[in-house]
Parts: structure tokens; C-alpha cells; sequence
């Protein structure tokens, strides 16, 4: 029992801590740029109850830790932005991005701190924290890696569509329930059509694992 209780903190923890903070840098960017709904809504807090999706904080990383896809992710309860607050390209590849970012700047904290736990003396405690700090660097590597993607909902969409002032862009980034569909179909049907025929059709897993295998070796 200890032993599955402390998988689960290892595994899980990390990637609500970085889901988290990744939602409350998109608010806390908004507001730099004059929009305060995320603030009257109380989603600048630190609370995870406040943040957390059943559907992309919960069931998502659990179905993928368990179907050993090759990676495992989520989302939190997007924080809510006034775009017509919006008054600009600069200011929408800002609040895009600001989720990425802090996923990157976590990472990269957890890979100095690993350096500093390599020179405590071995002990569960020594080990238990370098596993929790390598999952720290994985998830938010993962994380941003993932968000990139320029299909809606991920940043990555508004990162690259979000400056262009024509209406098929406006409505592109906006399909959040089209893209999340495909996301599904992609990540969970593709492959298992594809083991069907005897094939790696893990397109998104390829991607996923390969361009944040690289990252990671940067840091750990």
C-alpha cells in the first residue's frame, strides 16, 4: 500500500504542480496585459482544487499511465481571458506562451535542484526526492513540448494563428472541442488501429517522447 501511495505521488504530483502553475501563468499574464477576469474568478491561487479538470487533470494522465502510451500529460480548468482585452499580436503571443514558459522555467529549476540532491548522502529520502525532481523535469518538458503543437486547444495554436486578424484564424483557435476530438483519435484510436494491423501508429507518442527525450538530455 505505502509503495502504490508513493507511485502516486511521484507520478501524479508532479504533473498537477506543473498543469497548475501552467494555468496560473496564462492568468497572471493576462492581467500584465489589463485583462482581470482570471483574478475575479480566484484562479490565481495556488489551490489545485480551483484548477483541476476531471476530464484533463484525472482521467487523461491515468488513462495514459496505465495504457503505457509512452508519455503522460494533462490539463487543467483553462483560466478564463478576455481576448477582446487583447490589444495586440505582442500581447497574444504573451499570454500564449506564458504557460509554455513556465513549464520551461520549472524544468529547468528541478534540474538545478537534482544537482544539489546528488550531493546529499544516499538515503529513501535522497532517492525519493531525485525521483520526484526527474519526474518534475519530464512532465513540464512534456508538457511544453505538447503545447506547442499548433492545433486547437493548445497554445501552439495561438501562438502561431493568434497574431493573424483574419476570421478563419479567429475561428481556428477557437475550436477547442474539434481540436480536443482529434487529440483523442490521434493519441488513442490511431494506435490501436494501427496494432490492429501489426503497425506503430503512434504519431503522437513519437513526437511526444522523441522531441522531449532530446530536451531532457539538455537537463538531466
Amino acid at each position: 500500500m505505502t509503495q502504490h501511495i508513493l507511485a502516486l505521488i511521484l507520478n501524479f504530483v508532479p504533473i498537477i504542480i506543473a498543469i497548475v502553475l501552467h494555468e496560473m501563468a496564462h492568468g497572471y499574464a493576462a492581467l500584465y496585459i489589463g485583462d482581470n477576469t482570471a483574478k475575479r474568478f480566484g484562479r490565481l491561487s495556488i489551490n489545485p482544487i480551483k484548477h483541476i479538470d476531471l476530464f484533463g487533470t484525472i482521467i487523461i494522465p491515468a488513462l495514459l499511465y496505465f495504457s503505457k502510451v509512452g508519455f503522460i500529460f494533462g490539463w487543467a480548468r483553462p483560466v478564463p481571458v478576455n481576448f477582446t482585452k487583447v490589444k495586440s499580436g505582442k500581447d497574444m503571443l504573451l499570454v500564449a506562451s506564458a504557460g509554455i514558459v513556465m513549464n520551461i522555467v520549472l524544468a529547468v529549476i528541478s534540474a538545478l535542484i537534482l544537482k544539489l540532491i546528488g550531493l546529499l548522502p544516499e538515503s529513501f529520502i535522497q532517492s525519493f526526492l531525485e525521483a520526484f525532481f526527474v519526474n518534475m523535469v519530464i512532465y513540464n518538458i512534456v508538457l511544453a513540448v505538447f503545447n506547442i503543437l499548433p492545433f486547437p486547444p493548445m497554445d501552439g495554436s495561438k501562438i502561431f494563428f493568434g497574431a493573424i486578424n483574419k476570421p478563419w484564424a479567429h475561428k481556428y483557435i477557437s475550436a477547442d472541442r474539434n481540436g480536443l476530438t482529434i487529440f483523442l483519435l490521434v493519441a488513442f484510436a490511431l494506435p490501436l488501429c494501427g496494432a490492429a494491423f501489426n503497425q506503430n501508429w503512434n504519431i503522437l507518442g513519437w513526437y511526444v517522447t522523441s522531441v522531449s527525450k532530446f530536451f531532457i538530455s539538455l537537463l538531466i
